[in-house]
């Protein structure tokens, strides 16, 4: 298939906002996504940006994502982030996934990183296929761990110091 891959422009986040919202509807939590365009516009873009988002693209339409950030390890220093790669359903398969993913993987190396590292749902078999195959590991006995913004209202109204 006929593509480019680029990095986001500002003008892009509506398809963005639109594949994020496939994929929460792909991960069964059609309703867990907050954010709006404004706020993808306000955070990716400006002169501190949150995070660094390549698209792909054919006649301006949005066929797939990947959306990193970087953050910090106490043991390798600088990493990237890939909190997620999103293809849309009807064109997966077709190596747009994978041109992101390399993508991913070249703006790790340009920014010098020891790491990247991402979650992957254990149900999705092609993508954890697909990560395995590609030589990433996948840490066993390790678990998400995340606290909602109403959990940590409650825990700081418990422990008030």
């Amino acid at each position: 298939m006929d593509f480019t891959l680029q990095k986001a422009k500002e003008k892009d986040m509506p398809g963005v906002m639109q594949l994020i919202q496939e994929l929460a509807s792909f991960e069964k939590e059609e309703d867990a996504v907050e954010i709006t365009v404004e706020d993808l516009k306000r955070d990716g873009f400006g002169e501190h940006p949150l995070f660094t988002c390549f698209v792909a693209k054919k006649d301006q339409e949005i066929l797939g994502i990947a959306l990193v950030y970087n953050r910090y390890s106490t043991w390798k220093g600088k990493t990237v982030h890939l909190e997620d790669l999103v293809v849309k359903k009807e064109l997966r398969g077709k190596g747009i996934g994978g041109a992101l993913y390399q993508r991913v993987m070249q703006f790790a190396k340009e920014q010098k990183v020891r790491r990247v590292e991402w979650n992957v749902l254990d149900w999705n078999t092609p993508a954890v296929n697909f990560y395995k195959n590609s030589g990433a590991t996948i840490l066993e006995g390790w678990q998400v761990v995340q606290m909602d913004e109403q959990n940590l209202n409650t825990f700081l109204a418990k422990t008030k110091v």
